[in-house]
C-alpha cells in the first residue's frame, strides 16, 4: 500500500489519519492530547521559540510527529507523502523559519527590529529539507498556502469549506479552539482574527476537563432540578448517562455509560443550562460549596465559570470587532458556520445562547475539522495545492490584529467584568453602545442548524482511533549539586518535571509555559535556567517515560 499521513497541527493538540495515497481511504486517526510545545494557547507557543529557540521549539514539534507516525503503524522507509496543515505559527514552526514577523504587530516595530517578512506559500519539500524528518527517505512533505502572511492556512481551510467563496451572503466562519480563527465576509471582503482565546472551549484548563474524547461528558441537560448528563462512548457517540442531583452528586437514575471528565462541549451545555435554571448567577454557583456535581465525581467550579467565560468572552468580542472592521452589525450576521472539534459537538443553539454564535444568526453550519480536511486533501492532490494557492491569492482580505485592536480591547475588557465580575447584561449592552461598538443582545429566534457532520472527523478508519496521552517530548538539563531538587520539583503545578542522576527534566507537553514559570522561582537560580534546557530525541516505538513525582 502507498501511504500517506496528514496532521492537523492544532494549537491545543495535533490530529492524523494514515490514508492509502492510491485509493485516498482513511486507515487509522491518532489525537495526541496536548501540543508538544510549553503552555496552553499560541503566545505561549510564540513566546517559548523566540524566547529559547525557533530549533528547540521545531525539535519538539518534529519530535512529536514521529511519535504520531510510529502510532499509525507507519514504516519510515512506507512514507511518500506528509501534509500538514495549521495557524501560521505552528506551520512556521513546523518548517523551522522564523516567527518574528508574527510576534510583533505593526510595520514600523518590524522595520525596526529588522524583521523580514516570511514567504508562506505553498510549497512541496523533500523530506530532507525538513530537519528531523530525514529519516523518511521516499517522502514529500505537502505544505498549503497562506492567505497572507498572518492570515495562514487554517484560515484558508476555514474560508473554503465553510461555502463562503461561493456566496455573497454576509456570515461568519469561526473554528472554536484554543487560538480561535475567525473570518466575516461582507462586501466580497473577507476580514480575519484570530483570537486566543484558551484551552477551556476543549475542556482544559477546567477542574474536571478533557479534550474531546471516549467516556467525556459532551452534553447536559436539566430534569426539573436534576442534571442528565451526556457521555461519548469509545465510538464518540453522545450516549445518555446518569441523572444527578448538581446539589451534591447524588445518583437519582443510572446510566449505562462511566465518565472521567468533563469537555468542552459539555462546558457550554452547562454554562447555558446553569444559567437558565439559576444555579448559575455570574460569577456564582448557587450550591452549597460552589461547586456543580455531575456523575462519578465530577464537579464544576466557579474557577471554572470564569476560565469559560474568558474563552467565550474573547470570542464574542472578536466577532464584534470583525463587525466593527467591516462597518456592519452583530444584528446583519444571519449566517453562522461553526468548524473544529468544539464547534462540531457544541449544541449550536446553547452556543447562541451564551454568545458564541451572533444573538440574530437564523442559519447555523457545523462543518467539521477544516484543517484536517484540507491537508487530507493536498496529500492526496497537487492539483488540489495549486487550486487552492490561487485562491489564496485571489482572495481579497484584511487581517485585524486583535492584540493591538482598540475595538477588541474595550470589547474583551467588558466581556470580562460580565463573566468575571456578574456586570448585568443590560449593564454589557450599554457600555457597548457608549464605546461606539456594534450591539448585541439575547437571542429570540430559533436558528435552523446544519450539522453537516456527526463528528468532527467523520471517518477514523478500518484500524480505529488512538489518543496518544503523552507525546514523548522533554526539555531537560543536567544539574550538579542540588541536593534537594528532588524535592523542588514536586512544587511543579501541572507535575510535568522529574529529577534523577542529577537531570532535570520537563515533559513539555504538560508545561504551562510562560503561563506559569513557576519553576524559575523553586530551583536554584545559580544551576536551573530555561535558556540551557536542550530538547530530548525520541526513539519511535520506545515506551514514554513518564515523569516521577
Amino acid at each position: 500500500m502507498r501511504t500517506g499521513v496528514a496532521i492537523d497541527l492544532g494549537t491545543s493538540g495535533f490530529r492524523a489519519q494514515k490514508v492509502n495515497l492510491e485509493t485516498g481511504e482513511i486507515r487509522k486517526t491518532v489525537v495526541t492530547m496536548r501540543n508538544p510545545l510549553p503552555g496552553a494557547n499560541v503566545m505561549d507557543h510564540m513566546d517559548f521559540a523566540i524566547n529559547y529557540g525557533l530549533d528547540k521549539a521545531h525539535r519538539l514539534v518534529i519530535n512529536a510527529i514521529l511519535v504520531i507516525i510510529d502510532h499509525l503503524g507507519v514504516v519510515p522507509n512506507d512514507l511518500e507523502r506528509l501534509s500538514v496543515c495549521g495557524n501560521p505559527i505552528q506551520l512556521s514552526l513546523f518548517q523551522g523559519i522564523p516567527i518574528d514577523d508574527l510576534a510583533y504587530a505593526g510595520e514600523r516595530k518590524r522595520e525596526k527590529l529588522n524583521i523580514q517578512e516570511q514567504k508562506r506559500e505553498s510549497v512541496i519539500l523533500k523530506s530532507s529539507q525538513v530537519a528531523g524528518l530525514e529519516i523518511f527517505p521516499n517522502c514529500s512533505v505537502i505544505i498549503p498556502p497562506a492567505i497572507k502572511h498572518e492570515i495562514g492556512a487554517d484560515a484558508l481551510a476555514l474560508i473554503v469549506h465553510s461555502g463562503m467563496l461561493n456566496s455573497d451572503e454576509l456570515a461568519i466562519a469561526t473554528d472554536f479552539g484554543t487560538n480561535a480563527e475567525m473570518a466575516l465576509k461582507a462586501n466580497n471582503v473577507i476580514y480575519t482574527g484570530s483570537a486566543a482565546a484558551g484551552p477551556a472551549l476543549e475542556g482544559q484548563e477546567i477542574s474536571c476537563g478533557a479534550l474531546a474524547s471516549p467516556y467525556v461528558i459532551c452534553d447536559v441537560g436539566f430534569e426539573g432540578n436534576n442534571v442528565r448528563c451526556f457521555v461519548l462512548d469509545k465510538e464518540m457517540k453522545t450516549i445518555k448517562g446518569d441523572l444527578v442531583n448538581p446539589q451534591d452528586g447524588s445518583v437519582v437514575e443510572e446510566g449505562p455509560i462511566r465518565a472521567k471528565a468533563i469537555t468542552g462541549t459539555g462546558v457550554i451545555s452547562l454554562l447555558e443550562e446553569g444559567m437558565k435554571n439559576g444555579i448559575i448567577k455570574l460569577p456564582k454557583i448557587q450550591t452549597p460549596d460552589g461547586l456543580i456535581h455531575l456523575q462519578d465525581g465530577i464537579t464544576f467550579s466557579e474557577h471554572d465559570v470564569k476560565e469559560a467565560g474568558n474563552a467565550i468572552g474573547a470570542l464574542r468580542a472578536g466577532h464584534i470587532t470583525l463587525c466593527k472592521a467591516a462597518g456592519v452589525e452583530m444584528a446583519d450576521l444571519k449566517v453562522s458556520h461553526m468548524s473544529g472539534a468544539a464547534g462540531t459537538y457544541m449544541d449550536a443553539k446553547k452556543a447562541q445562547k451564551i454568545g458564541m454564535n451572533p444573538y440574530n444568526a437564523e442559519r447555523i453550519t457545523q462543518i467539521g475539522n477544516t484543517s484536517l480536511k484540507m491537508a487530507r486533501e493536498i496529500l492526496l492532490s497537487d492539483e488540489r495545492l495549486k487550486e487552492l494557492q490561487q485562491i489564496a491569492t485571489k482572495i481579497v482580505g484584511t487581517h485585524v490584529m486583535f492584540a493591538t485592536d482598540p475595538a477588541f480591547k474595550e470589547a474583551y475588557i467588558l466581556e470580562l467584568a460580565y463573566w468575571g465580575e456578574g456586570m448585568d447584561f443590560k449593564m454589557l449592552k450599554k457600555f457597548l453602545k457608549k464605546k461606539d461598538l456594534p450591539q448585541i443582545d439575547e437571542p429570540t429566534g430559533d436558528p435552523v442548524v446544519d450539522k453537516m457532520v456527526e463528528r468532527d472527523i467523520p471517518v477514523f478508519g478500518d484500524e480505529g482511533y488512538e489518543l496518544i496521552k503523552q507525546t514523548g517530548t522533554y526539555l531537560s538539563m543536567k544539574i550538579d549539586n542540588c541536593s534537594d531538587c528532588k524535592e523542588r520539583i514536586r512544587e511543579c503545578p501541572t507535575h510535568a518535571m522529574s529529577f534523577k542522576d542529577n537531570v532535570v527534566r520537563i515533559r513539555s507537553d504538560l508545561c504551562d509555559g510562560s503561563n506559569c514559570k513557576k519553576c524559575t522561582r523553586f530551583m536554584p537560580k545559580e544551576v536551573f535556567s530555561w535558556n540551557l534546557l536542550t530538547v530530548e530525541d525520541v526513539v519511535p516505538g520506545a515506551e514514554p517515560v513518564e515523569a516521577e513525582d
